[in-house]
């Protein structure tokens, strides 16, 4: 497995590397404190984007149908969503799920998913095509201990 190292300003980052076979790991940022694990309960928000480029409108679906303490608002007026999941218990897409894990509070993760990862040939209609490879950023936001 070949992989380059860069540190630049407090922020690391490993190119190439696969995190597990169908997971491509595209740019990261450390965070601080211990890193999540499988039993963790941890908050995290997500962008989700095509493999060319195009961002898929998750946050705003979702925010739709969700209770408002649940989604914030950034300072560009983007809304995030809030997920709250517990590792290893299938809350997530696999590919987020599988990425979240060794990710510490404040990280920062970007990687690409392979189709039998995320929505395989369904898609989500009008959202995202059957079998799309996936561009994710991953944002940890916060882990509680089990």
């Amino acid at each position: 497995m070949s992989a380059t190292w860069l540190m630049e300003a407090g922020r690391r980052q490993l190119f190439g590397m696969r995190l597990r076979s169908g997971i491509k790991l595209l740019d990261e940022r450390e965070g601080s404190g211990e890193p999540a694990k499988t039993g963790d309960r941890i908050i995290y928000n997500l962008k989700i984007y095509l493999n060319k480029g195009e961002e898929v409108p998750i946050n705003e679906r979702q925010a739709e149908h969700l209770p408002e303490k649940m989604i914030r608002v950034g300072e560009d007026g983007h809304r995030w969503v809030d997920h709250s999941i517990t590792l290893g218990q299938r809350q997530a897409m696999a590919g987020v799920e599988y990425s979240l894990v060794g990710m510490k509070q404040g990280g920062y993760r970007k990687v690409r998913v392979s189709p039998h990862l995320a929505y395989r040939a369904t898609g989500i209609d009008g959202l995202i095509p059957p079998d799309a490879v996936l561009v994710v950023e991953l944002w940890l936001r916060e882990l509680i201990r089990t």
